[in-house]
């Protein structure tokens, strides 16, 4: 995880900004259940009636009311209401409304409804003469003192004709009697008296239920169309978060590579690369997507979702920590048997890649040798490992879906029947179990949503690790801290010395070359199979820096140049062309961009190009398209020739790029360079005798040290390898004249 944070630190503003509007939609989601519970309870069960103490009452209303009231608390009621005297309502009597001062105090209110709770619910009850309420009254009567008409007397008569402190008393044992009732109970007794009330006052009650419904369905729709609007923008912002850490990590990645030596090619095989720079960055950019968009989500809404709960019902948030338990219990198991199949997921990408890249480039050679069923055989067998790994890997996470599913409709079942006898009893309304149910589904939605990130998770973090890996790695060839300045340089070429080992071999390739290149002489290097000419030349551009000794352009040793101005003054022509899909100019005029058509013409005809360009129909301007592939091996090394001439360096390094030329074109080349480079060191490796005959010097490699050095008479006169090279391409005509000449 702390990989996939390293790249997401240097988009810290954004993430923070995505954070507030995801808690923008997380209080837009969570109060979603609490209006459908207000509609509930208050829009259908209450008739729209969300007071918990009338606003407005008749005078005999409020003389009933005062009568259940203690009568220390009878000012607190009567100063909270003042009388309305404009005529305002269908009603006869004298009404009554609370005081505009009282209803802007949440205090003052608070008080008022700890007050007349209890006294409404009890003056509904002896008005509607349930049950209870009856028997009260019965032992009233029996409790008043025997006078006439007692038996027809009401309550409301009887604590009328009590003085205060016999009704206080009165008052004091009702209390004790409802003390065991639920709050639930007695808020929805008090909203049954205030309807009543209303109801006396001619207030149209329909008219009052609807309004509330349709105001707090407005205030959902409201709700809704925030949570989409901040929905979209977090999709919006974490794909663009997405998309720039991807281009970042892709961008990080090809410089690295870039900059690599042959070394570090070594190490990361060419598939494997492929694999980091595509499939695995892939991997970062949709888990930072999901990071964004659901791991930062849930905790807010597992949060936010508990607060609720908490205010909501206390005595069912067991439930909620069992569906918790119970889905963890799921994602450890799954865990432990789909994790380590992750780890190997992408070494398996990597190994198809591998296969089919070879296939791909090899694919002329395998029909050569008729080995496409082998080949073919090969790859299913890659494909088939990977396809298996991966409906493994499918099959267990299908199969967390229908558990998940599963424990969440049981938790659903299980708080509708708990939530059931607490309705029954009185503890709960409908409304609020409804709300619980949205809420638990919420929080277990969130721990979900982490679970499933979380199992995404090992994917893509073996693929941050991977990398990572690229971009921590070691690059061999480095650019000294204060590089020396190169001026007019002249191209001369020294080696000092010089030893070199592959990293982790256990005996030096090269060993103690002494020689020196100078301007306006070629110098031709040449040696049996695996003598190490091309490994001589790769360390001239420092694609490998030498173990021993040291290697100097113009007294300056390469090292202590950046990479940059060393290779400015090379020309390299590398063993295998290698073209650039675009055109025949954009290939030649690589190395020297900003060159004119003269100076491209100039490079072409000194390659002998001009013969196959000037027959295409756009010329210069004909298409090449990747790797080179709709050109020859000969018309790609006199491309890469052209490319090496029109850099104009003061360095030409040709590592066997004659092979694929013809006698005839090898010597026009070799002809018309020689007029061109005549102020320039040219540096050949060749394995043709007829490629370096006219070479000033000739350095003649066995198993990895200088056996000679000398021109093309002088080696066959003193060095015994150079002989043996030669006998084996030359006539003995050719032989014995030279031998003569020599002598």
């Amino acid at each position: 995880m702390g990989k996939l944070l390293k790249f997401l630190k240097p988009h810290a503003g954004a993430v923070l900004a995505i954070l507030c509007v995801l808690m923008v939609q997380a209080w837009c989601d969570l109060s979603l259940p609490t209006y459908t519970s207000d509609i509930v309870n208050v829009g259908i069960q209450q008739g729209g009636v969300d007071e918990s103490v009338p606003e407005q009452i008749s005078g005999d209303e409020l003389e009933k009311l005062l009568l259940f009231i203690p009568s220390e608390d009878q000012d607190t009621v009567q100063n909270a209401y003042s009388e309305v005297s404009d005529g305002s309502y269908d009603y006869d009597g004298t009404v009554y409304e609370l005081k505009e001062s009282v209803m802007d105090s949440d205090e003052d209110m608070e008080e008022l409804s700890g007050i007349m709770g209890k006294p409404m619910l009890l003056a509904a009850g002896f008005e509607s003469g349930s049950d209870t309420t009856a028997a009260l009254e019965e032992t009233m009567r029996q409790q008043m003192p025997q006078m006439p008409g007692v038996s027809d007397m009401t309550v409301f008569d009887m604590l009328g004709m009590m003085d205060d402190s016999a009704r206080d008393q009165v008052i004091a044992q009702m209390d004790e009697g409802m003390d065991s009732m639920p709050d639930t109970m007695v808020e929805q007794a008090a909203t049954l008296y205030i309807q009543s009330a209303y109801e006396e006052l001619g207030m149209d009650m329909d008219a009052m239920q609807t309004n509330y419904i349709l105001v707090t369905g407005g205030k959902m729709l409201a709700l809704a169309a925030l949570g989409m609007l901040a929905s979209i923008t977090v999709g919006l912002m974490a794909s663009r978060v997405a998309a720039s850490v991807g281009r970042e990590a892709r961008g990080k990645v090809f410089q690295k590579v870039v900059g690599f030596s042959n070394g570090e090619f070594d190490k990361f095989s060419t598939a494997s690369l492929i694999t980091r720079s595509t499939n695995d960055i892939q991997q970062i950019q949709m888990l930072t997507v999901m990071i964004l968009r659901m791991v930062l989500y849930a905790p807010i809404m597992a949060v936010g979702g508990i607060w609720k709960v908490l205010h909501t019902n206390v005595s069912m948030t067991w439930i909620i920590a069992l569906g918790v338990a119970l889905i963890l219990m799921v994602v450890i198991v799954l865990f432990l048997v789909v994790m380590p199949k992750f780890k190997i997921v992408q070494k398996m990408v990597d190994r198809l890649n591998l296969v089919s890249r070879e296939i791909l480039t090899g694919l002329q050679v395998i029909r050569a040798f008729g080995t496409e069923k082998y080949e073919e055989e090969r790859f299913d067998k890659a494909n088939k490992d990977l396809t298996r790994l991966n409906l493994f890997v499918n099959r267990a996470m299908t199969f967390m879906m229908p558990v998940m599913m599963l424990v969440m409709n049981g938790i659903s079942v299980l708080i509708v029947w708990t939530g059931a006898h607490s309705v029954n009893d009185g503890a709960m309304q409908v409304g609020d179990m409804m709300a619980f149910i949205q809420y638990t589904m919420q929080i277990i939605m969130a721990f979900l949503m982490i679970c499933m990130i979380s199992v995404m998770l090992p994917r893509a973090a073996v693929s941050a690790e991977r990398v990572d890996e690229v971009l921590r790695s070691s690059t061999a060839i480095n650019d000294p801290e204060q590089p020396e300045k190169l001026e007019d340089c002249r191209g001369e070429i020294c080696f000092d010395h010089v030893s070199f080992r592959y990293p982790g071999a256990e005996e030096d390739v090269l060993q103690d070359l002494n020689f020196t290149a100078k301007p306006g002489q070629t110098t031709a290097i040449i040696g049996s199979t695996g003598s190490g000419k091309s490994t001589l030349v790769n360390l001239i551009p420092r694609f490998y820096d030498v173990t021993e000794g040291k290697i100097t352009l113009d007294g300056h040793d390469i090292r202590s140049l950046t990479q940059h101005d060393l290779r400015a003054q090379l020309g390299y022509v590398p063993q295998k062309g290698v073209l650039f899909s675009g055109d025949i100019a954009s290939n030649i005029l690589y190395g020297n961009p900003e060159g004119s058509r003269e100076e491209m013409e100039e490079a072409a005809q000194i390659a002998q190009a001009t013969e196959f360009i000037d027959n295409k129909k756009k010329r210069y301007e004909s298409p090449i398209s990747q790797g080179g592939s709709n050109v020859s091996g000969g018309q790609k090394q006199r491309l890469s020739i052209a490319r090496a001439i029109a850099k104009h360096p003061r360095v030409f390094i040709f590592d066997d790029s004659f092979s694929a030329l013809d006698y005839k074109t090898d010597a026009a080349v070799r002809a018309a360079l020689a007029r061109k480079t005549k102020d320039a060191a040219v540096i050949i490796v060749a394995q043709r005798i007829s490629t370096i005959l006219h070479a000033e010097q000739i350095i003649v490699l066995d198993d990895g040290k200088i056996a000679g050095i000398g021109t093309h008479r002088e080696l066959l006169k003193n060095c015994e390898a150079y002989y043996q090279i030669a006998s084996s391409q030359l006539s003995e005509e050719e032989l014995e004249r030279d031998m003569k000449e020599a002598v």
